[in-house]
This record gives C-alpha cells, sequence and structure tokens, in this order.
C-alpha cells in the first residue's frame, strides 16, 4: 500500500503542472478572486476527474483484467497513449493561445462559489484530453495494481489527493506564477508532459512484447540473493 501511494504522488504532480484551460483559469481566479473562489472552482474540476475515472475504469474494466491473463494487450494501452502524447506534442503551439483566451472568459463570472464550481466542472469535464490522460493511468498501472479494488482507490484517490494539494500552493503562488509562465515556457512545458506521455506508452508496449522478461530477471536476482553466503 505505502508502495502504491509513493508511485502515485508524481503523477498527481504531473496532472497538477498540466498545462490547460484548467490550469490558467485557476490562476486567473486565484489572482484576481481570492484563494476560496480559485478552490471552489478546483474542486469541481476534482468532481470532473473522479467521473472520467469512474468512465475510464468501468469502461476498461474487462480488458484490464484480460491483460493480467494476456499481457500483449499491453500494447493497446501503449498505443493509446502514443497516440494521445503525439496529438498533444503536434497541437501544443496553438493551444496555449486558445487556452489562455478561455481563461480570460472564464474568470469574469462573478464570485459565486456554487457557479465556479459548476464551471470547474465543466471546463474539466468537455476536456475529452482528460479521459485519455486517466485511460493511460489505468491501462498502465491498474495491472500492476493486481486489479484489487483497495488499491486502485487508494493509488488514484492518491493522485486526486496530491495534485488538490498542490493546487493549492498554486493557488496561494497564483500571481507570481502567472508572471513566470511566458507564451514560449508553456510551450516547452506541454512538449515536454506530452513527450514523458509517449514515453510511458512505449514502456507500456515494450511490456506487451517481452511480458517474461520481467519475471526473467526477478528471478535471476532471487537466485543471486540465495547463493550468498550468509
Amino acid at each position: 500500500m505505502i508502495q502504491d501511494i509513493f508511485t502515485a504522488i508524481p503523477l498527481g504532480i504531473l496532472l497538477s503542472f498540466t498545462i490547460g484551460p484548467v490550469f490558467f483559469v485557476l490562476l486567473q481566479t486565484g489572482a484576481v478572486k481570492g484563494f476560496r473562489a480559485a478552490l471552489a472552482f478546483d474542486l469541481g474540476v476534482v468532481l470532473g476527474d473522479i467521473l472520467f475515472i469512474l468512465i475510464a475504469y468501468y469502461s476498461t474494466n474487462r480488458i484490464l483484467h484480460k491483460i493480467k491473463d494476456e499481457p500483449s494487450l499491453f500494447i493497446l494501452g501503449g498505443i493509446v497513449l502514443i497516440v494521445y502524447g503525439y496529438v498533444s506534442f503536434r497541437k501544443c503551439r496553438t493551444d496555449f493561445k486558445r487556452d489562455i483566451r478561455n481563461a480570460i472568459n472564464q474568470v469574469t463570472v462573478k464570485r459565486n462559489y456554487i457557479r465556479l464550481f459548476i464551471n470547474g466542472f465543466l471546463l474539466n469535464f468537455i476536456n475529452v484530453g482528460v479521459l485519455g490522460f486517466w485511460l493511460g493511468i489505468i491501462f498502465i498501472f491498474g495491472p500492476k495494481l493486481e486489479m484489487e479494488d483497495q488499491r486502485i482507490f487508494i493509488f488514484l484517490s492518491t493522485i486526486l489527493a496530491t495534485y488538490l494539494i498542490i493546487d493549492c500552493f498554486k493557488i496561494l503562488l497564483a500571481k507570481q506564477l502567472r508572471t513566470k509562465l511566458t507564451p514560449r515556457r508553456i510551450f516547452k512545458i506541454k512538449r515536454i508532459i506530452s513527450l514523458v506521455i509517449i514515453f510511458f506508452g512505449f514502456i507500456l508496449m515494450l511490456q506487451g512484447f517481452f511480458p517474461g522478461e520481467k519475471e526473467k530477471i526477478k528471478h535471476v536476482i532471487e537466485n543471486i540473493r540465495e547463493q550468498k553466503p550468509k
């Protein structure tokens, strides 16, 4: 369980620093309307993530159970991630301009916490790319968690909790972050994240092409340990 939590924390950090419409609206709201308004917006975003997780998990549940017995299906998950990462990489030159424009339009909402919560939910839920992210996460880590509901719940909850905690710091530092995020830096960050996603896709595909290699390495290590003099 502890290992699952430590594995999930970096993913929560990565999710929090994924540049998109939600990222900019959160910073704008925090800088203009204050911490509580931005937190209300962010909680709506988290609700959208939870719904995407449920859709991703229950729509791929049978496939994930088969992956445990048929490692070649890892290739499918790898292809999903590579395509998603490639499309993001190709689009990121123009996306940040649209994201900034959307952020400016969204932040004009009055300081109504319920309205901000709904805005956060809708802005996140209409972004199909977020569903692609959660599909990739579940494809990669579901089989590694032995498809145990409790482990998956703790793993995904840790990602969301880490995401929310990091976002709280982002809200507090909203004004400083806004001045640091130049278009060139945004472009670079988006491309790096896209490349990371493609990298994970290739790793997932390799597990499908060479399903026995991990077990062989583990077996060799165990034999070496047994042969060591005590």
